[in-house]
């Protein structure tokens, strides 16, 4: 007993060391030119051993642009059922009272969840209630220029396509949308949508599709589902109170990989706003994160200014050692293949397809966050020897090319995968 209690704390002691040793190897890149000009954060962590490897910055607050996205994931995978609810209905007086729950899968061109169209041709006396969100439609610190853009499509309580209209111009006008052709003209504008109407401007040179969000009113979602339905449909500015029964869409980690993969903003707002039907008939993402907040994740050291569910507001605020928190919640509740293939993989998958590529096997699975001069990522690193790790490693204000940062993250991250 006394020698297995030796070798025990002899190989507790050279375990011990090792980590040490690989934290000041790693600490120590920090104070070389290359940081000099910009505020950097890696926090590592073994789930395995409960263990802090590296905190480097790690209880410090940065903006995490899209890493925001792993507290959306875990809100929704915490609040939401496996398969997304699509609509809330109720019959009262011979008509179908129709509300939406914000799932962002209707129509989507990925997604492509039908499951409302299908309920829709079965009923008669269609009456849809559209005043039930309490979120503005473009997210607190957004960009006010960035409203035409693709990656910035409007918040809505019943979205549909994605919230964006698609248009090229190759043999003829294509306009993803019929309700909306009428609206689209060929020319140039300095911009792609008008910016508090729906009209947009396209080149007439324009080959290739283009996606513009457009401005979703409950006339708009009207003439679209009458247009998919060939129901009549009547917008009405109450929703009874008799029975409500849900209608539920494609499975929830069909839109989770979606999310994480292409870091969809979209999908994201529209999670937070879907999670919140969950606590109260009314639709408001800050709900769901305060209920996260307070309840699921009240052992946060360091409580985030969390603002958005995409990470496109400036606004937001993480340490890096709360984001590792929860990306352990999100280990120990979720089995790890599921996890891997839910998160982008390093040089195979998604916006780390062309990034931090193993040799010959990958050993990243992390999501990505990007906004000028701001570049984070934080997942999963497994290392030689077999081990999973936990880290976020955090960037804002660099200067330099975001290849050349990526290329330094991955020497630091490639080092410990080699040497823990």
């Amino acid at each position: 007993m006394k020698k297995f209690i030796l070798i025990f704390l002899i190989a507790s002691f050279i375990s011990c060391s090792g980590y040490k040793s690989l934290s000041k190897k790693v600490v120590s890149e920090f104070d070389t030119s290359f940081f000099e000009s910009q505020f950097s954060g890696l926090f590592l962590y073994d789930p395995i051993s409960g263990d802090t490897l590296i905190n480097y910055n790690g209880d410090k607050y940065f903006i995490p642009a899209s890493n925001t996205k792993i507290f959306t994931l875990y809100t929704a995978m915490s609040l939401l059922p496996d398969f997304l609810p699509s609509i809330q209905y109720t019959i009262s007086d011979g008509k179908t009272y129709i509300r939406g729950l914000g799932n962002p899968a209707t129509l989507h061109p990925i997604l492509k969840d039908s499951s409302l169209i299908n309920f829709l041709k079965n009923q008669q006396n269609i009456q849809l209630y559209y005043d039930n969100l309490e979120d503005t439609p473009l997210g607190p610190g957004w960009a006010w220029d960035d409203y035409d853009a693709y990656y910035s499509p409007e918040r809505s309580p019943l979205p549909v396509y994605g919230n964006v209209v698609r248009l090229s111009n190759h043999d003829s006008l294509y306009v993803s949308i019929e309700a909306l052709k009428k609206h689209v003209k060929l020319q140039e504008a300095p911009y792609r949508r008008a910016i508090d109407e729906n009209e947009f401007y396209l080149p007439a040179s324009q080959k290739d599709t283009i996606e513009v969000p457009f401005i979703s009113d409950s006339n708009l979602i009207r003439k679209i589902l009458e247009n998919q339905t060939g129901k009549s449909i009547t917008v009405v500015n109450r929703f009874p109170t008799s029975e409500v029964k849900t209608i539920y869409g494609i499975a929830a980690d069909s839109v989770y990989k979606q999310l994480m993969q292409v870091s969809d903003n979209f999908i994201a707002e529209q999670l937070l706003i879907m999670a919140s039907a969950t606590l109260g008939d009314q639709l408001n993402s800050s709900k769901s994160r305060q209920q996260i907040l307070e309840n699921q994740l009240k052992g946060l050291a360091q409580p985030p200014r969390w603002v958005d569910g995409s990470g496109l507001s400036r606004y937001n605020l993480f340490t890096p050692s709360s984001i590792v928190y929860v990306l352990k919640e999100l280990y120990e509740m979720t089995p790890k293949q599921t996890l891997y293939a839910i998160f982008p993989t390093g040089g195979q998958s998604g916006t780390l397809k062309h990034y931090f590529k193993g040799n010959p096997h990958p050993y990243i699975y992390a999501k990505t966050g990007s906004l000028s001069n701001n570049y984070c990522l934080s997942g999963y690193l497994v290392t030689d020897s077999g081990k999973t790790l936990i880290f976020s490693f955090m960037n804002n204000h660099y200067r330099q090319s975001s290849n050349s940062l990526k290329e330094k993250m991955a020497q630091i991250l490639q080092f410990i995968r080699d040497n823990y």
